[in-house]
């Protein structure tokens, strides 16, 4: 009796085990989440309802603030996109690494294969991990040193849209991939599966060049008078939909897509990738073309904000989120899903076409308080919407620590439980507390913000002497500096201090009056830079 019962025991225990590795597979019943960034593309710190908007109302991501926290000292880590995504995926400041700017239309990858990325370190921790939206990162070979001389035909260097689209995510940790594979206002219109572009016909090659492919390519200049949105400045090469864009492409008709539904096909391949992973840990990056030019949503936005197309596709993007968290919901993953809401920077009016952003702002302040905007290196360049939303684990607040998009990838890390390397990821702080609000947990002490090309600086430092910002412009100009206006340059002093504590706006240079805080920061400054 005493051998069937231990044989018994033993069967239980055995089964016990089994259960206990199937959920840790599956990623439910530990404190392991799943997790969905949400990167709106220029949005600013004023464009939202729950961060005090009264002309636009944006109720899916109110919720996610209401359940979550809102964080108030939110930051991405460059005033545009490349740069932003850059250092969001690798943990690394995009100054660090040369031709980190905003990539052309033909831009090879710009994250090097096997680079360790919060998609390769969750990938690790056995996590289901996928990118769709807007990549803006390069596709293909990029010349290096080591091939600078070589006799291949330039064409195998950055992307081979007739062929394998690669290195690209699939290189840097992600499983699949669904992209629009630069930005919209440039070429080609095409979505990129895995590695090669969707629906292509090979009796129709796509091909993309940065000079006209004949004398009498089409273009915005010569064929203006045809455009259903015009432009104001540049983006006025190849049309597509009625529109006409940085950079010329032919052929590839079959695979092209309309600007009207391109968040309804993110929203389904979400969908899709969420279900089929629904059983085991799954990180989602979400990276929405919404709000960045040109500004076209689907009918059933078109004219709803009362605001123009900025304001539609701020109701586009706040329906985009409300679709995830909906079906999250509805596959029953609420309490076991961590969701992340940023922007890879602060807002502009008029970037390039003329869509009424700047007639139609009425009373709205797309940057609230803040000064500058996309571009520039003042606040509203790269402090935006931060939101956490974790309904089991965060209970809703409001913080006013300091986090960052570039710490998302050790705080990830570090919530699914993979050590991230010693040499990876050296700009990333793990937050996870603070991500989570944790009693007592602490954001950063200082937070680095940079310009697209990385020639310009912020930095603000808070310590037990207060709460300043350097800015350091060596050129002595500063774009964007009033996001309600005109695009335009403006002089500015080689280095600026502003006391964010009584000056969150930036309206006055206090540099002269605190000589020696500003010199420690140029110092701290210069020692971050030269790591």
């Amino acid at each position: 009796m005493q051998i069937v019962a231990f044989r018994a025991f033993l069967e239980i225990a055995l089964c016990v085990v089994a259960l206990s590795q199937v959920s840790s597979e599956s990623g439910f019943g530990n404190d392991r989440p799943n997790i969905i960034v949400i990167m709106a593309d220029d949005l600013g710190y004023g464009d939202l309802s729950c961060y005090g908007a009264t002309s636009i109302q944006t109720p899916n991501i109110d919720r996610l603030a209401a359940s979550g926290i809102r964080f108030t000292s939110g930051y991405c880590s460059a005033s545009t996109c490349t740069p932003t995504r850059y250092s969001f995926l690798t943990g690394k400041y995009a100054f660090r690494t040369p031709g980190t700017g905003v990539a052309p239309p033909n831009g090879p990858a710009i994250i090097e294969p096997n680079t360790v990325t919060i998609a390769s370190l969750l990938k690790n921790a056995g996590y289901q991990t996928k990118v769709i939206g807007k990549w803006h990162l390069g596709l293909g070979q990029k010349k290096n040193v080591s091939n600078q001389t070589s006799k291949e035909p330039a064409s195998i260097f950055g992307p081979n849209w007739n062929g394998e689209l690669k290195p690209g995510p699939l290189e840097i940790g992600f499983h699949s991939c669904y992209l629009l594979p630069t930005t919209n206002d440039r070429v080609p219109q095409v979505y990129v599966a895995d590695h090669r572009v969707e629906n292509l016909d090979a009796s129709d090659p796509l091909w993309v060049g940065d000079k006209k492919p004949s004398a009498d390519h089409p273009t915005g200049e010569t064929e203006r008078d045809s455009l259903k949105m015009d432009w104001s400045h540049g983006h006025n090469q190849t049309i597509h939909n009625g529109i006409s864009r940085i950079g010329f492409y032919t052929g590839g008709h079959a695979a092209r897509f309309l600007d009207e539904d391109l968040a309804d096909r993110w929203v389904e391949k979400s969908k899709e990738f969420i279900h089929s992973n629904r059983d085991r840990p799954f990180f989602l990056f979400f990276a929405s073309h919404d709000i960045h030019v040109p500004r076209v949503v689907h009918p059933r936005f078109a004219g709803k904000s009362k605001m123009g197309p900025r304001g539609d596709c701020i109701l586009q993007l706040d329906w985009c989120v409300g679709e995830l968290i909906n079906h999250v919901e509805t596959m029953g993953l609420t309490r076991n899903t961590l969701f992340v809401f940023v922007s890879d920077n602060g807002p502009v009016m008029d970037d390039g076409y003329k869509d009424n952003a700047l007639e139609q702002l009425g009373d709205h302040s797309a940057a609230a308080h803040l000064k500058g905007g996309k571009y520039s290196v003042y606040e509203g360049g790269t402090r935006t919407p931060f939101i956490t939303s974790w309904p089991s684990v965060i209970s809703p607040a409001i913080s006013d620590e300091m986090v960052t998009t570039v710490d998302l990838a050790r705080s990830c890390a570090s919530l699914a439980g993979e050590r991230v390397p010693d040499d990876a990821c050296p700009d990333s702080l793990d937050l996870s507390a603070a991500l989570l609000g944790k009693p007592g947990a602490k954001g950063r002490s200082h937070v680095l913000q940079q310009n697209n090309n990385g020639n310009q600086f912020g930095l603000r430092v808070r310590d037990e002497s207060g709460d300043w910002k350097l800015v350091e412009a060596p050129n002595g100009l500063m774009y964007n500096v009033n996001v309600g206006e005109t695009l335009r340059s403006t002089k500015v002093p080689n280095f600026q201090l502003f006391d964010l504590a009584s000056d969150p706006g930036e309206t006055t240079n206090v540099a002269s009056q605190h000589v020696e805080t500003t010199e420690r920061l140029k110092e701290k400054l210069a020692s971050i830079k030269s790591k």
